[in-house]
């Protein structure tokens, strides 16, 4: 398995490591309910290396991407960024990412650790003579993020950089341990996420200046298992679990985001459009509260009655709401909030309720 260039001070901090994609990266550092909390309250490191990244350059680069995946991206200025998935013919998602503009290249980051999959999907759609070339940056570049109400003011004092201005998909260039780097403001947790572009090299560094800085803020570091409860509650499906070829787009509310019924030709876009055209969605993506304290592994089939309905994508135990919360793809006439499901975990039958999305803030008890 690969290792994040920051695996020993990882395994310092206490760490418990899990495979992510082919990589050795961190679960926990001892309780994941802690290290939840210092996100919602304070602020959190987490290290997202493992996560693909790749780099597209050429003459050709705008319009060869713009011709291929989802979303309109000829929009897009040096310094912004967009959601977009890449679909099959048959309009199913491969994969679903951001794509940032670069001075002279576009950046693509996955949501999600699905490895090697946006990579090997696109390269097969780069033609001979198309004048653009992709390069993957996973190992070249390391990725942290930071998250907590506290994450601008641990940049600024780290870094001397400020975020605060900075809306989701905009990025910042920063020097940093020496280094051309970006400062990214993104969506993972429902709290303020900033990612710290790196080149490896420079990641140990960074790491240590970070701690100095963040130490006295109470930093905290956390793993998968933290970032799972706090995505789920933020509402964030990812591609993996949630987003893969069993979901056309407008199942998962992607409208308006990942996307686009205007820009022209793209594979899969018949599909959607006619979706879009004559209302046919099947299902769509839902929030889910179990009554039980049990979580369903992914794939467990939800029931209306004697009827099956769909099946859990995601699920963990909330902290910030105190049950076990889900994402479900149930048929459409049982997506709406308020339906009662159950849910069959190993031959059991768990009573369900189908909720808005988010879940964080909207359901917690002190909001």
């Amino acid at each position: 398995m690969k290792q994040s260039r920051l695996h020993e001070q990882h395994r310092a901090l206490g760490a418990t490591f899990g495979e992510s994609a082919g990589w050795e990266m961190p679960l926990h550092y001892g309780k994941a309910e802690a290290e939840h909390a210092a996100v919602r309250q304070g602020v959190g490191v987490a290290d997202l290396s493992h996560r693909g990244r790749l780099n597209v350059t050429g003459d050709d680069r705008i319009k060869w991407l713009q011709s291929v995946i989802s979303n309109d991206i000829l929009p897009l200025k040096q310094g912004q960024g967009i959601y977009s998935s890449f679909l099959t013919h048959r309009g199913k998602m491969l994969t679903y990412f951001r794509v940032y503009a670069l001075a002279d290249s576009l950046m693509l980051e996955d949501v999600g650790e699905i490895g090697e999959t946006t990579y090997q999907a696109l390269r097969k759609f780069l033609l001979y003579g198309t004048k653009a070339k992709m390069e993957n940056w996973t190992e070249s570049w390391g990725l942290l993020l930071l998250s907590g109400p506290k994450t601008a003011d641990l940049i600024k004092t780290a870094f001397g950089a400020e975020v605060g201005s900075l809306r989701p998909l905009t990025f910042a260039q920063q020097d940093i341990a020496g280094q051309k780097s970006l400062l990214i403001r993104t969506e993972e947790t429902g709290e303020t996420d900033v990612e710290l572009l790196i080149p490896s090299a420079a990641m140990a560094a960074a790491w240590e200046t970070l701690w100095s800085a963040g130490r006295p803020m109470g930093l905290t570091p956390f793993g998968t298992e933290a970032r799972e409860m706090l995505r789920v509650e933020a509402g964030l499906p990812k591609a993996g679990p949630d987003l893969n070829e069993e979901i056309v787009p407008p199942e998962a509310n992607l409208e308006g985001k990942a996307f686009s019924l205007s820009k022209g030709c793209y594979p899969g876009q018949e599909v959607v459009a006619r979706m879009d055209t004559y209302g046919s969605v099947r299902r769509h993506l839902a929030g889910l509260v179990l009554k039980d304290p049990v979580v369903p592994p992914r794939g467990s089939k939800l029931f209306s009655g004697d009827r099956e309905v769909g099946w859990i994508s995601s699920a963990v135990r909330s902290p910030s709401i105190g049950n076990i919360i889900a994402f479900g793809f149930p048929l459409r006439d049982f997506s709406k909030p308020g339906t009662e499901l159950t849910v069959d975990i190993n031959g059991q039958r768990h009573d369900t309720t189908v909720c808005s999305l988010p879940f964080y803030p909207a359901h917690t008890p002190h909001s």
